[in-house]
């Protein structure tokens, strides 16, 4: 089974320039993540909070185009919107994911939406894999802590040039 990616609350306004510490950064490892995804055919998850930017209306409207999803892709990539400390809250997100499948988690708000949701992954018996370089946070150092809280946890953190979208293929942690 392939990995699926899991794009937590990425809208334009968390990794627009100067918003977090190396938004440009974080912007090209998340975009050579997505563009490996959808190359290998793997399944691509939006996740928002449902009172965060853009909920307003619907992926891709015209609420969207200042303050929506960044990094938007084909229709057929679902965006849910959760109610709650993490994606599976009240969105759908577990009925999305295949039974083990492995969950590459990138995102904004390291500390938040992307360390809960990782930790609710774990929790429902996903091998859970955090992308260095490809989750942001206000908080300068926040990032690399949010880390070592997630290796801890069980979670693999990787480099992203090891992720890869092949079929039991995943990353190890390094």
């Amino acid at each position: 089974m392939a990995p699926v990616l899991l794009l937590i609350d990425l809208s334009k306004n968390l990794l627009a320039p100067g918003a977090v510490p190396d938004a440009a950064k974080v912007s090209a490892v998340i975009e050579g993540l997505l563009a490996r995804a959808r190359s290998a055919g793997a399944l691509v998850i939006h996740a928002r909070p449902a009172d965060g930017p853009g909920a307003a209306g619907p992926p891709g409207g015209p609420e969207e185009s200042s303050r929506g999803t960044l990094h938007r892709g084909p229709a057929d990539e679902p965006v849910v919107e959760w109610e709650g400390p993490h994606a599976f809250a009240g969105s759908g997100l577990a009925g999305l994911i295949p039974v083990g499948a492995e969950v590459i988690v990138a995102g904004a708000e390291s500390e938040g939406g992307v360390r809960a949701t990782a930790l609710a992954a774990l929790d429902r018996g996903h091998r859970v894999v955090l992308v260095r370089g490809a989750h942001a946070s206000h908080r300068a150092g926040m990032a690399r802590e949010t880390e070592a809280t997630l290796r801890a946890a069980g979670v693999v953190v990787v480099a992203p040039e090891s992720v890869t979208f092949e079929p039991g293929g995943g990353p190890t942690d390094r």
